[in-house]
């Protein structure tokens, strides 16, 4: 029971993608240490969408706790008797940071920090593995804090569950979601997919006329499409492009990331680049195909009970050729 009282907490500075990859080792800790609770600072817009739908349970914003403040010489470093830094970490028996180096300042101020308060585990974990790991890095994540945990947890298979959902939609994200899809003019109980033609990088963005034919042939087959954009990608399209995805569909823009949770929860597939919303479509469990070209998948590719991953060589990636990609959706929707 008083393990069971203990709760942990995850460091994690990145985006939507790297959140959502961070949900296994966050299972892990919970089921591994038999902790009652895990809750994640980061950036809210990214990890706001967490409690209640996945098993992180609490979240807090990366830009309110004042963490600049460990980075500091740790020969220097000095923290006044109540300080409120000493008061955020006063309920976590486990901590894991994405922030700061091993050894390094940010480590040790914070170890010195946390036990202020109480004794506790911190470990720093790096975000990216060695240019010869091969393996998912939501295992990378899992297989550092084992090793550096130091616990003699109970026997268990290490595994990435790639055969189940990492985030549970609401009733309310569903109800969002056909909102948005009757706002856009489609039917309810017409079959459709979503498609987001960007990404972080402009190098892991297939060509947009790919997008556009794969747009054409789904409605040909009687598949209602809708295009999902944010700010970025608007502005890096350009008033031509955007006119060009909205003769092929409906497009939506400017949505929250929870509005995004409804509507993806809300269709029956999804079309991507290597994105942070693709990562999103595949953890909801849609039927989710995410075209790569220079990042490797097998690394780095979407967890999801329903990922198909098309990956072109880095020299075609941003050529025409979709036939590929027409094939893995129509599969994908058929299974």
């Amino acid at each position: 029971m008083a393990q069971k009282e203990q709760r942990g907490l995850i460091l994690q500075p990145g985006a939507i993608g790297d959140s959502i990859l961070t949900l296994p080792l966050a299972e892990h800790m919970k089921e591994s240490a038999g902790l009652g609770g895990v809750d994640m600072i980061g950036h809210t817009e990214y990890i706001g969408i967490f409690p209640g739908r996945t098993c992180v349970d609490g979240v807090a914003s990366i830009d309110s706790m004042g963490l600049h403040k460990l980075f500091v010489d740790k020969d220097c470093f000095d923290l006044p008797d109540g300080a409120p830094l000493i008061s955020s970490f006063v309920n976590y028996a486990w901590i894991a940071t994405f922030l700061g180096e091993p050894g390094g300042n940010f480590e040790q101020n914070l170890i010195f920090t946390v036990n202020c308060c109480r004794s506790a585990e911190v470990m720093t974990l790096s975000m990216k593995p060695p240019a010869d790991y091969c393996e998912h890095l939501t295992r990378f994540y899992t297989e550092q804090f084992t090793n550096q945990s130091g616990q003699c947890f109970e026997p268990q298979v290490c595994q990435i569950c790639s055969d189940r959902q990492l985030i549970k939609p609401t009733s309310a994200d569903m109800l969002t979601g056909r909102r948005l899809l009757a706002e856009a003019g489609l039917e309810q109980g017409q079959c459709v997919v979503i498609i987001q033609p960007g990404s972080g990088g402009v190098k892991k963005c297939w060509h947009l006329d790919n997008f556009l034919c794969v747009a054409d042939w789904l409605r040909s087959a009687g598949i209602g499409v809708v295009f999902l954009l944010g700010p970025a990608e608007q502005e890096r399209l350009g008033s031509d492009a955007m006119s060009q995805i909205s003769d092929a569909g409906p497009c939506l823009t400017n949505l929250s990331l929870a509005e995004v949770v409804g509507l993806l929860s809300s269709a029956d597939g999804f079309v991507g680049n290597d994105s942070g919303i693709s990562h999103l479509a595949g953890a909801l469990g849609l039927k989710t195909v995410a075209v790569f070209g220079p990042t490797d998948p097998s690394v780095y590719g979407p967890v999801g009970p329903s990922v198909v991953i098309v990956r072109y060589a880095q020299d075609d990636f941003s050529k025409r050729g979709v036939e590929r990609v027409q094939e893995e959706v129509l599969e994908a929707l058929l299974r």
